[in-house]
């Protein structure tokens, strides 16, 4: 009970403050209300009413808090002059940012309406079963994984070397292709060892030979996985996911309810990151910090939290104007930017005319049209929904994250851990999902889903394949015998 009053205190604390010292002209800051209190209603459900697990809806609730409420209010707050621009050098607009809150509000109020009726479909619903026979084969396909992961490892051992030794400003030697087979597909075979390590661990007898193989296998399969998965040859939005999902493996009680989940995603996003940015981006020294804790204060009112969010990690609702502009000069693409998502496995030297992300042609549209000079944009799921079929587009988005969320529960639940924890991963990766671009969220996941559970699900199978084999063999013998 108390991390619920202490996060509704802070939720309500950072709502009120926004609308009382927003600036912003009375029918934008009345479509911004209309959104919160949609959002208020899905956390008041949330954290009171839902009986069922579900992290999606926690990620979902801080995201469109943080992105879609608290950035783009601190934005316009922050605004200064005649012709005011976001951080994306699109002008500010009131009309078309009452139309993003609308479609905003639409959105949402129909995927929670959608969550609340596909939760009771016992088709949707339904928990995968793990078959008990896998128990036997575990072991073996665990060992299979390790030397799977070997010989990745020395397979791309320059490319990691590459990664490690390359600045972030420079661009990759190798082909993009290349760039996510290794990094989103073949560098979380690993990953998937581990959580079967965890499975043996949790589940059936343990004979001592097999405890400790499984323990070294664990331990080198842990090493590998921080080779390949550390900060210097990864990005935070990807780190994150697995990172937490380890935790969540290790030690789920600490995430084994929506309070847990909603309270630490909340505080890590909408408190803890915006404050460290205001630190990072003070004069003070960290020792005038100790000595005069005030600074941090003064700094805040001296435009502080503005400086925190007038950055492009919080530009999702002003891309969903910027994208508006370009539907007005282009129209709607009928789907054609869902190609670049759905084909991303197709690489452009065979398809030349492959579209781009919708995150890169709205930034190629503000550096043409408004000076700007950074391509590679988010683009949120709204807005995404919208170039391609416009309200109705907005509307489908929303039926089938719905969709995918209910199916992902009913996976949280199953007792197949690689289903389990990639439930609980998409959970996390939700965020940077929905901020967009469509085009990355679904092929990195598709990649790690991939890498998680394609991958050793097809070795099971095989070795299930040979076991079969080997069991008629012996059959056949001993009738000859």
């Amino acid at each position: 009970m108390g991390l619920k009053v202490i996060l509704l205190f802070v939720y309500t604390f950072i709502t009120v403050a926004l609308f009382v010292t927003f600036d912003g002209s009375f029918d934008v800051r009345f479509s911004f209300l209309i959104n919160a209190l949609i959002l208020a209603a899905i956390t008041i459900y949330h954290v009171f009413i839902e009986r069922t697990y579900s992290p999606f809806i926690s990620s979902f609730i801080v995201f469109t808090f943080l992105f879609f409420i608290v950035a783009p209010m601190v934005q316009i707050n922050s605004f200064e002059g005649i012709n005011p621009t976001f951080e994306n050098k699109f002008p500010y607009d009131r009309k078309l940012t009452i139309y993003s809150n609308t479609l905003i509000a639409f959105f949402n109020t129909t995927f929670f309406l959608c969550y609340l009726l596909f939760k009771k479909s016992k088709i949707i619903s339904k928990v995968p079963v793990w078959r008990q026979s896998s128990k036997r084969i575990t072991p073996v396909l665990i060992l299979c994984l390790a030397i799977f992961t070997f010989f990745v490892f020395l397979a791309s051992y320059t490319f990691v070397s590459d990664e490690l030794s390359r600045p972030a400003w420079r661009k990759s030697i190798f082909p993009v292709i290349t760039f996510l087979i290794w990094k989103k597909v073949f560098f979380l075979v690993p990953f998937a060892g581990l959580i079967l390590c965890f499975q043996y661990f949790k589940n059936g007898q343990k004979r001592a030979v097999n405890l400790v193989t499984i323990c070294a296998l664990f331990f080198f399969l842990g090493l590998i996985l921080f080779w390949f998965k550390n900060p210097l040859v990864e990005k935070r939005n990807a780190l994150g996911p697995l990172y937490i999902s380890l935790f969540f493996l290790v030690i789920p009680r600490l995430f084994n309810t929506n309070i847990k989940t909603l309270f630490f995603l909340f505080f890590t996003m909408i408190v803890a990151f915006p404050l460290s940015a205001i630190l990072t981006h003070s004069e003070a020294s960290f020792k005038e910090i100790l000595d005069n804790p005030v600074i941090v204060f003064d700094h805040m009112k001296g435009g502080g939290i503005a400086t925190a969010f007038n950055t492009l990690n919080y530009d999702a609702f002003s891309n969903i104007l910027a994208t508006m502009d370009y539907i007005k000069d282009y129209g709607y693409s009928m789907g054609y930017q869902l190609l670049s998502a759905f084909l991303f496995f197709v690489p452009r030297a065979l398809w030349e005319d492959k579209p781009i992300s919708t995150g890169q042609l709205v930034g190629e549209h503000l550096i043409d049209n408004y000076d700007f000079t950074y391509s590679n944009l988010s683009n949120p799921l709204v807005s995404e929904g919208f170039i391609n079929f416009g309200f109705i587009g907005v509307i489908v988005a929303a039926v089938l994250l719905a969709i995918v969320l209910v199916r992902a529960i009913a996976w949280l639940k199953s007792e197949d851990y690689l289903k389990k924890i990639m439930a609980f991963y998409l959970a996390i990766h939700l965020i940077f999902l929905l901020r967009g671009d469509f085009t990355n969220g679904f092929s990195y996941y598709v990649g790690a889903l991939i890498g998680v559970v394609v991958i050793p699900k097809c070795i099971e199978e095989l070795l299930r394949f040979f076991l079969h084999k080997q069991n008629i063999w012996k059959q056949s013998k001993a009738v000859k015998d």
